[in-house]
């Protein structure tokens, strides 16, 4: 099965995604399925409600390989670092924002066992983002409102830019 990435708007994207209690057939299947979607949208980790699917995981690839988290929670973080962040979910939008430098997440890999990882800069963003998400959260929350509101209008030139209901035509000879 290919899947498409969920589109802020999707009222999947704003709902808290719920906890996995077998890690079964099914939770491979639906793993195996959103890697080549990571990949196809050029992105670097893709949460499970992002492809309409309602349950605590994530896939991820920071060039090793691609991996998984069930159930993840972050049990600890420290510092700041800023950096220019973007989302699958907004495609064409990206934002500096500040989140913590350092994480500890902990979950579960999809052969049931504990994972502990301490995370550093890109990483450790890469799991509050996805996480975000698991908690019905997107970049957008994260800016102040007079930046949501510029964004907002961005997102909206985006998805409708001006003079699209023009239709272009190449059949029409000139004299």
């Amino acid at each position: 099965m290919s899947y498409q990435i969920r589109l802020m708007g999707d009222p999947v994207l704003r709902q808290a995604a719920s906890s996995i209690e077998n890690i079964d057939g099914r939770i491979v299947q639906i793993v195996d399925d959103m890697v080549p979607a990571m990949y196809q949208a050029e992105g670097i980790g893709l949460a499970a409600p992002q492809v309409g699917i309602q349950k605590r995981l994530f896939v991820y690839d920071i060039g090793e390989g691609p991996q998984t988290l069930v159930n993840p929670e972050i049990v600890d973080s420290d510092g700041e670092w800023s950096f220019e962040e973007g989302c699958l979910s907004l495609p064409g939008l990206s934002f500096e924002l500040i989140r913590p430098k350092q994480v500890h997440l902990v979950g579960r890999d999809l052969d049931g066992n504990e994972v502990s990882i301490e995370a550093d800069e890109l990483l450790a963003r890469l799991f509050q983002h996805e996480l975000d998400h698991l908690d019905g959260v997107l970049l957008l929350d994260h800016l102040e409102r007079d930046e949501r509101k510029a964004a907002l209008r961005q997102w909206r030139e985006i998805q409708n830019p001006p003079n699209s209901d023009l239709v272009s035509r190449t059949d029409i000879s000139l004299p």
